[in-house]
Parts: C-alpha cells; sequence; structure tokens
C-alpha cells in the first residue's frame, strides 16, 4: 500500500492514498472510516503499529503469510497487531519492505 501521510504542525493531518487501494480498503469488510489512520509523533518517526491489521488484511495477507515474508513467527506478529509487543526497528523495516509502505523505513 503507498500511502503518504501530509503532516501539519508535527501530527498527521491526512492520508493520500491510490484509488484503487482505497477501493481495497472498502471492499474489505473494514469501516473505511478507521481503516488505516496512521499515528506518528513527529515527522519523519516510525508510526505506531496499532493500524498493522488494517493495513495487512488491506493488502490481502494472511497473518501467516506476512510473518514469513518478514521472517517472524505468526504468533509473534499477532502480539504485535495487538500491541503486546513493540517490534524493533529491524522488524519494522521488514513490515514496512512486505507491506510497500514508504516512509517506514529507518536507515539502520
Amino acid at each position: 500500500m503507498s500511502v503518504q501521510v501530509i503532516m501539519r504542525d508535527g501530527l498527521p493531518e491526512y492520508a493520500v492514498l491510490p484509488w484503487e487501494e482505497y477501493q481495497a480498503l472498502l471492499t474489505s469488510g473494514h469501516d473505511a472510516s478507521v481503516a488505516v489512520p496512521v499515528e506518528a509523533s513527529t515527522p519523519g518517526t516510525l508510526p505506531k503499529f496499532s493500524t498493522l491489521l488494517a493495513l495487512r488484511e488491506a493488502k490481502g495477507l494472511s497473518q501467516e503469510a506476512l510473518a514469513r515474508l518478514v521472517g517472524i513467527s505468526p504468533a509473534y506478529l499477532g502480539l504485535i497487531e495487538g500491541g503486546e509487543r513493540d517490534p524493533d526497528n529491524a522488524i519494522r523495516r521488514a513490515l514496512a519492505r512486505a507491506l510497500e509502505i514508504e516512509g517506514w523505513q529507518q536507515e539502520a
């Protein structure tokens, strides 16, 4: 998913995504008004992963498939999606690559 976040005063104000991806969100069975709220504290920082489940489902990936792409167990991915674990930067970068999310990668 290619999401562009427009920031104002250091906070996300708008999320812009391609029309086809927006339509996929609408048909994924989630309420589009809450499907992909990107949370970030300041520009250039990684967003919280509270929306990981919605992002994964919008890409049409199962938990097992995303975990395999990232190189972690499905159980650990479930903990991340549930907010019980905060992934390290290497896992965040791998998740960003797997979900094709721009701006979530931090340099090592």
